[in-house]
């Protein structure tokens, strides 16, 4: 029986095609001398920034971007909105990045999923890119404790959410709250979220006891607090 190397069994995986984008000459070089000695890796791409440079990256059709700090600066804040667009299964690694938590939660709702600082060493490079391969994000610790915060802030402040922490209603119960505010008897509710006059009901009769509401226009007004029921 044929024995296969270790190497050998490494390059039957799947390539991953990489396109750099980096204004700094230093970082393009090594970078690309780094990514060359990988074979998990092929560069299909390595450049400065130029105005069409989003056509070329959608035209090599690979697997991940890498831009750096000095390429997304000269490039304008529309470039990864831009390059999304046209090729949305593309994943995006920063490099070089300053610790910036406005640009960092920026980043992420562009759609970002690498975020590597300064500090960030060769092999860090190389592990960012295998792990958004294998669908995972990429970020210093502290900008995940940062995110996972400012989440849980977003979501406090939600009114959905403000009204199920302050009282316990459910999805259903807002739903059927915002009926009620807009003077929908309970046969009108029952026949809109095809219910059962009686379930309406009970749900009116639960809410009523959630919000400490003598009744169903009472508890209208008593949730109002907590922002827009609908």
């Amino acid at each position: 029986m044929t024995q296969v190397s270790h190497e050998e069994l490494y390059r039957t995986k799947k390539t991953t095609s990489v396109f750099l984008l980096a204004d700094n000459r230093l970082v393009r070089e090594s970078v690309y001398r780094l990514l060359c000695k990988k074979t998990d890796v092929s560069v299909v791409g390595h450049r400065s920034y130029s105005e069409d440079v989003i056509e070329q990256v959608v035209s090599a059709q690979c697997d991940v971007l890498l831009l750096d700090e000095t390429a997304r600066m000269n490039s304008g804040v529309d470039l990864v909105d831009k390059v999304m667009q046209a090729a949305r299964s593309l994943k995006i690694i920063f490099l070089g990045i300053q610790d910036d938590e406005d640009d960092f939660l920026r980043a992420v709702s562009s759609g970002v999923v690498g975020y590597l600082s300064r500090e960030a060493s060769a092999n860090d490079i190389v592990a960012a890119i295998r792990a958004v391969t294998r669908g995972e994000a990429v970020c210093p610790p502290h900008l995940i404790l940062f995110l996972l915060r400012y989440v849980s802030r977003f979501m406090k402040s939600a009114p959905i959410y403000r009204l199920k922490a302050q009282h316990g209603l459910t999805r259903r119960q807002q739903q059927l709250l915002s009926l009620v505010e807009k003077g929908w008897t309970n046969k009108e509710i029952a026949c809109s979220l095809n219910l059962s006059e009686q379930t309406v009901k009970n749900h009116i009769h639960r809410i009523l006891r959630r919000v400490h509401a003598e009744d169903r226009y009472q508890a209208v007004e008593a949730v109002r607090a907590c922002g827009p029921l609908s």
